[in-house]
Formats: structure tokens, C-alpha cells, sequence
């Protein structure tokens, strides 16, 4: 579900947007205008929200990005196995099944509370609070 659409020129440091149906946050950009009958041109470095790669690309500033709903919950840390948590919102109560980033595995045991973003249905562990 797409709530806002912008230019390539209006993305800033820590936008998040669509990508070829991927997640990315910006990360750095720059803006170069170009001469007397040319278009404004955009290079934008986005990391992946997801895996951590990154991806640098150059497109006209007129282009247009979809902007993904971001949801910031936090939860509790029900079990944890080698490469997934079960974790408990701590607003609804459900249970939910998370994958652990490799930054994360090791420091997160049972009973800790967490951060959790649902971008767009995928669940993505982002730190713990």
C-alpha cells in the first residue's frame, strides 16, 4: 500500500523507498544540475532495509519513487533459535516470527525487549531497546 509518491529531487538522507520491489533507505545523495535545456540529475547510495546491500544509481530528478508505510513496534523475545525469534507485540499481544540480522544473533536472549518494523508486511528486527 503506497501512501505518498515523491521526485527523485525530494528524497533526502534517510528516506525510505521503493526500489525494483525492494526496501531501501537512502543514505547519501546528490543533486546536480545540468545545463540550459537539461534536466536535474540524481545520484542516490540506498542500503537495502532488509539485507544491508547497498546500491548506488543516477536517474533524472523528475523520476518518481514510492515511499513504503513503515510501522516501528516493539515486542518481547519469546524463544530464540539459531537464525529466528519468536517474538510477543507488546501492544496486540500476538505472536510473531522474525529472522535475527547476523549483527544481532548472540545478543538477544529471552525476555528482552526489542524493536521490530513491519515495511510493507516484512518483518524486519531492528535493534534491541
Amino acid at each position: 500500500m503506497v501512501l505518498k509518491i515523491i521526485n527523485a529531487t525530494e528524497a533526502r538522507v534517510g528516506t525510505n523507498l521503493t526500489l525494483e520491489g525492494e526496501f531501501y533507505t537512502v543514505k547519501k545523495m546528490d543533486v546536480s544540475k545540468t545545463g540550459k535545456h537539461g534536466h536535474a540529475k540524481c545520484r542516490i547510495e540506498a542500503e537495502n532495509m532488509v539485507s544491508g546491500n547497498k546500491k548506488v544509481f543516477v536517474t533524472p530528478g523528475h523520476d518518481r519513487f514510492e515511499v513504503p508505510l513503515v510501522n516501528k513496534n516493539k515486542g518481547q523475545v519469546l524463544s530464540v533459535t539459531d537464525d529466528h525469534a519468536s517474538i510477543m507485540d507488546l501492544d496486540s499481544f500476538e505472536t510473531i516470527e522474525v529472522s535475527v540480522p547476523a549483527e544481532l544473533k548472540g545478543q538477544i536472549d529471552i525476555n528482552d525487549n526489542v524493536e521490530y518494523w513491519n515495511v510493507e508486511g516484512t518483518l524486519i528486527l531492528k535493534r534491541k531497546v
